[in-house]
């Protein structure tokens, strides 16, 4: 019988480290602020400047680019699940 190893591949991210994560939902006044919140449950750093807003052409969507510093892979996956489950997400990349 031979040992079998693991395959251990390098992480794909070095944390920490910046990482931009693009969230999209219909247009809502509130919709900036309640995302900005949502991720400050996990990093209360986060602020308002970290974000860029951009409209869809038609004016029915939003999408903000979150550049969020985070300090492990288990905290990008926290805020991925927070983000991706929120009622006013349509969807997160």
């Amino acid at each position: 019988m031979t040992d079998i190893e693991p395959h251990s591949a390098p992480p794909l991210i070095d944390f920490p480290c910046h990482f931009a994560i693009k969230v999209m939902g219909e247009t809502q006044e509130t919709f900036a602020a309640t995302m900005i919140a949502t991720i400050q449950t996990i990093v209360p750093t986060f602020s308002a400047e970290h974000v860029e807003m951009r409209a869809s052409s038609a004016g029915k969507y939003i999408s903000l680019t979150c550049t969020v510093y985070v300090v492990s892979q288990a905290q990008l996956d926290d805020i991925y699940r927070l983000l991706s489950t929120h009622p006013l997400v349509k969807f997160s990349l």
